[in-house]
């Protein structure tokens, strides 16, 4: 092991501290974990909790999960139909699985216990109120303090931020962000009947808000129904969503759950580090733009940053702590960074023109095999962009308007 006692006050170190037990954290903590490495996961809700969120697992995501992981799947969708704010509704089939479904608060909590079993302790009900790099709580120059809500004390010799786009890690950091959506969702319990007609089938519509849309998931006897737009349109965004629900024929049964949350992007140049202190996911900014889809960029950037923690954990001096770290940012920006310009694009064209999106995946056969290829996982939309020549000239035609 790695850790040291501080020389002060014997008080333990752990080589990692990872701060929120969302998908983003609990890959951190298993990457980390799985060096052999002492890591403490801090989580400020009692574990299973729930999340505003459709809970849709595409490829990137089933990719990126622990060995061995099995997924608490609610449905498998083979079928999607596509509407235009509730016209034009067309349904595309596919003879293979596009996505698989769940809900949050039983995949969340199993990712928190595959952690475990690599070795991470992990901490319920506490809540940080602050890093500190500098100071009286911090021993050493190798050392970070995290700073609890009752004035515990934890040490590190490195810190992954991973509590969520209004976390304080975030903001230790200085991540700066330069999009913010919000989203609102409904958990619907529904008859037998109304179940079996969704079964294996997701509705996406392209919402009547620039840059909006609205989806059901299937779950069971239940179904998840939810809307995004930008922040700034909640009025308009809470009517899209009642509308919604109303076309669906679910405004007689009553929702268990009603929920909203904010998502937030990354600037291209938000710092993803200081010192020792690395950020994932959420509190990184790191989403999809343009479907904000969240949880593969979770698991993806959540991993690399407990690959990356542990060789920052091993630095003796700020130099080598700060190319480690910078190590982990290029590994980002060159994976999830050019997906994340990709969204961007495919946001401002969707944002000017949803009805060409919809005439394109309903309409064009191309452009709904690219669909499923990206949510199997196959590839990815930069990479159809870097590859496909007709399709970033196409794209390039319809951002310049």
């Amino acid at each position: 092991m790695s850790s040291e006692h501080a020389a002060e006050d014997n008080q333990q170190v752990w080589d990692v501290v990872v701060v929120g037990a969302g998908p983003a954290g609990a890959s951190a903590a298993h990457a980390a974990a799985c060096t052999g490495r002492r890591v403490l996961l801090l989580e400020k809700a009692e574990l299973p909790r729930y999340k505003t969120c459709g809970g849709g697992i595409i490829g990137p995501s089933r990719d990126a999960l622990p060995p061995g992981f099995e997924l608490p799947l609610r449905d498998r969708v083979h079928a999607v139909t596509f509407s235009l704010n509730g016209r034009l509704t067309r349904t595309r089939r596919s003879k293979n699985m596009l996505f698989g479904l769940i809900n949050r608060p039983d995949f969340d909590a199993r990712l928190v216990e595959s952690a475990k079993e690599a070795g991470a302790t992990v901490r319920t009900g506490v809540t940080v109120s602050r890093v500190e790099q500098h100071g009286a709580e911090v021993p050493d120059r190798r050392t970070v303090a995290v700073v609890l809500g009752d004035g515990e004390v934890v040490l590190a010799r490195a810190v992954v931020g991973a509590d969520g786009s209004a976390g304080r890690i975030g903001a230790h950091v200085g991540v700066k962000l330069d999009q913010v959506d919000l989203g609102l969702e409904a958990e619907i319990p529904v008859p037998a009947p109304v179940a079996e007609d969704w079964a294996g089938r997701v509705l996406i519509d392209w919402g009547p808000i620039p840059g909006s849309y609205g989806w059901v998931f299937p779950k069971g006897d239940t179904l998840t129904v939810g809307v995004i737009s930008a922040r700034g349109e909640g009025a308009a965004t809470k009517r899209y969503l009642e509308d919604f629900i109303g076309r669906l024929g679910l405004t007689g049964f009553e929702p268990s759950i009603s929920s909203g949350h904010l998502t937030r992007c990354r600037a291209e140049d938000s710092p993803l580090s200081r010192g020792r202190v690395l950020v994932c996911g959420d509190a990184a900014g790191l989403l999809e733009p343009w479907t904000r889809e969240g949880i593969s960029f979770a698991l993806r950037s959540g991993r690399l940053a407990g690959e990356w923690a542990v060789r920052v954990s091993e630095a003796h001096d700020a130099v080598d702590a700060r190319r480690q770290a910078l190590n982990y940012a290029f590994a980002i920006k060159a994976g999830l960074g050019v997906e994340m310009g990709v969204g961007r694009q495919m946001l401002k064209v969707f944002s000017r023109r949803p009805g060409l999106m919809h005439a394109a995946v309903t309409g064009f056969r191309p452009a709904w095999l690219a669909f499923a290829k990206i949510t199997r996982g196959t590839t990815t939309l930069a990479e159809i962009v870097r590859t496909h020549s007709v399709a970033r000239r196409a794209l390039e035609a319809m951002d310049r308007g």
